[in-house]
């Protein structure tokens, strides 16, 4: 590891690279891997030498989104379960995974080599089945979930409806299919 990536980033760089994040996220949800590097720097708000400096080629940018999306999408339980009843907690952050799901889609082809070991692709399924199972947890300790429940088999069910669904422009078909999947898990 060299010492500027040991560093920590000052503050405007830390935010700087955030919003790239944030931003190729939603561009590669909209356009795939493809997008462009120069508008989304634009976008960010930042030249595209500070995008090639945190992300020397697009595969890293790629790589870097993904790994912030499942991050997010991991701290995302306890924070909703902090302010939702459980049911609510788990149907928000069900619809967080089908923006997640729309986003990966977009990097599908540039995520290939990202995800291609085996070992990989499980310690994210992991990290997601992990937060599943908390919000299912919180849910079964209220009364408002159905307990022994698999958090894989939820898991894959909502993979499921990502997949009927990965059309952005049928995001309320995928919201109407989640629907039904918390019917499912309720007592």
């Amino acid at each position: 590891m060299s010492s500027q990536q040991a560093r920590p980033l000052r503050a405007d760089a830390q935010q700087n690279y955030e919003r790239l994040l944030t931003v190729a996220a939603q561009a590669f949800a909209r356009e795939g891997a493809g997008a462009s590097l120069k508008a989304i720097a634009q976008e960010a708000g930042v030249g595209i030498g500070t995008l090639y400096r945190r992300f020397p080629t697009r595969e890293t940018l790629v790589e870097a989104v993904y790994r912030n999306e499942v991050a997010r999408l991991c701290a995302a339980a306890p924070t909703l379960l902090a302010q939702l009843p459980p049911v609510d907690a788990l149907r928000t952050w069900m619809e967080l995974f089908v923006d997640f799901m729309a986003a990966k889609h977009g990097m599908a082809d540039a995520l290939r080599a990202v995800l291609a070991s085996e070992d990989e692709r499980m310690h994210t399924r992991g990290l997601l089945r992990d937060a599943l199972a908390t919000l299912l947890d919180a849910g079964v300790t209220h009364g408002a979930i159905r307990p022994g429940l698999d958090p894989y088999d939820v898991l894959m069910g909502l993979g499921g409806i990502t997949l009927i669904a990965e059309d952005p422009g049928r995001r309320d078909l995928a919201l109407r299919l989640v629907d039904l999947l918390i019917n499912g898990v309720r007592p």
